[in-house]
């Protein structure tokens, strides 16, 4: 009884992690690993917006380049910019003690952070950042409050003069791609390349992206869970029609 009770526990121990995680409302966002166009997209957006800090260490090009369909010349020569391979892992040439100097502390790696902070809570911050005169790099997160890491988006969201009016609904329809309730900033402080619904869709991109890195099996996990379950009503059938010959002239 121990047993089970204890490995019940460790069973809801991570959602209890992500429960306690936000402190504030959250826009939502569900992941569609499927959608092979907007993790393309979203690779496009990480390589070229993130991955000059943050490295995704537990993770090779070539699964990316295999899974994504993009075929291993045309990402090597567009998505590596550290000179490493493509069967690499994907790290960064920034060194943590330079890093350390710079920001304060290493930026973390960020291959399974969709996994601890959960989808809503990436999405959201990105698109959290707000003008703060009083912070180093004079900006803030309504999402992160104080948070140590620039907006490294601000030449296509702009930068919000006032805080960002997250979780007020906005999301963006997965099937559709329409944006629901965008303009998260009242007021800019300076214009984006982009407007508010064109770049919540890319932060859905990207945010897809990070989502399918933190768990790369998942459509072939639920693609094989069909036939699992298959194979078990299938069975199950025949160990009742067995177990029912056996004991059929027990009484």
């Amino acid at each position: 009884m121990r047993k089970l009770i204890f490995g019940l526990f460790i069973a809801i121990l991570p959602a209890l992690g992500l429960a306690a995680g936000p402190s504030g409302p959250l826009d939502t966002m569900k992941p569609d690993h499927t959608n092979k166009e907007s993790l393309q997209r979203g690779v496009a957006l990480f390589t070229n917006y993130c991955m000059g800090c943050h490295s995704m260490e537990y993770a090779r090009y070539k699964r990316v380049s295999d899974d994504l369909e993009i075929p291993a010349e045309l990402y090597e020569e567009n998505l590596i910019f550290t000179g490493a391979k493509i069967g690499e892992l994907m790290q960064i040439s920034m060194g943590k003690d330079m890093a350390a100097g710079w920001f304060g502390a290493p930026p973390p790696d960020l291959t399974l952070v969709t996994r601890v902070r959960g989808e809503s809570w990436v999405y959201s911050y990105l698109r959290g950042f707000y003008k703060d005169d009083s912070r180093p790099l004079g900006v803030n997160n309504v999402v992160f409050e104080n948070v140590g890491m620039p907006h490294v988006m601000v030449e296509m969201q702009g930068l919000c003069a006032v805080e960002p009016r997250i979780g007020v609904g906005a999301s963006v329809e997965p099937l559709s791609g329409n944006i629901n309730n965008a303009d998260v900033c009242p007021e800019y402080a300076i214009e984006g390349s982009m407007s508010a619904a064109d770049f919540d869709r890319a932060m859905w991109d990207l945010t897809n992206f990070m989502s399918y890195m933190g768990d790369p099996v998942k459509v072939e996990r639920e693609r094989l869970g069909i036939f699992v379950l298959i194979f078990v009503a299938i069975f199950f059938i025949f160990a009742y029609l067995l177990n029912r010959e056996y004991w059929k002239d027990v009484h």
